[in-house]
């Protein structure tokens, strides 16, 4: 009987996805962002997740258990050097899944995923949105009187 066992499998042995998802663990940790498929993805923020909260607390035990998990040096000293004083004030959800769409051979869904706190691009996006609103006016003026310029000898050739 199956009872309590709710998480993915992933179709893999235990031992395998265990091996899997802490290598898929450790290249998202030193990278900060990974293209898998949408389901290792899910398995993936699940097994991550508790090991980013249980970083944030910087002792030997702490790094003991996160390191029986990922069994890798590097890892370790870029999670807490790096990924656990980015995302200390955060209470959670230190990830982000984006659904790219199908794979050309198999058609699974591929997926990225990152971490929150490290992607630029999407920190400029959400700085400039809240920028901007409607009941806002410009403070620049506009620029219009070097555009009748520069427009005026271009007429002025042509009529000759």
């Amino acid at each position: 009987m199956r009872h309590n066992k709710k998480f993915n499998h992933l179709s893999r042995t235990a031992d395998h996805r265990r091996a899997m998802l802490a290598n898929m663990a450790i290249s998202l940790i030193m990278h900060k962002r990974i293209t898998t498929t949408l389901a290792k993805a899910k398995a993936l923020k699940m097994f991550v997740e508790p090991l980013i909260t249980r970083s944030k607390d910087d002792t030997t035990h702490s790094r003991r258990v996160v390191f029986g998990h990922l069994q890798n040096k590097e890892a370790i000293k870029e999670l807490y050097g790096v990924v656990a004083p980015k995302v200390g004030d955060r209470p959670g959800g230190y990830t982000r899944i984006i659904k790219l769409g199908t794979r050309q051979g198999d058609a699974a869904e591929i997926a990225f995923i990152e971490l929150v706190d490290f992607d630029e691009n999407m920190a400029k996006a959400s700085k400039a949105a809240k920028k901007t609103r409607r009941s806002r006016k410009s403070s620049a003026p506009k620029a219009e009187a070097p555009v009748a310029e520069t427009e005026a000898p271009a007429t002025e050739e042509k009529a000759e």
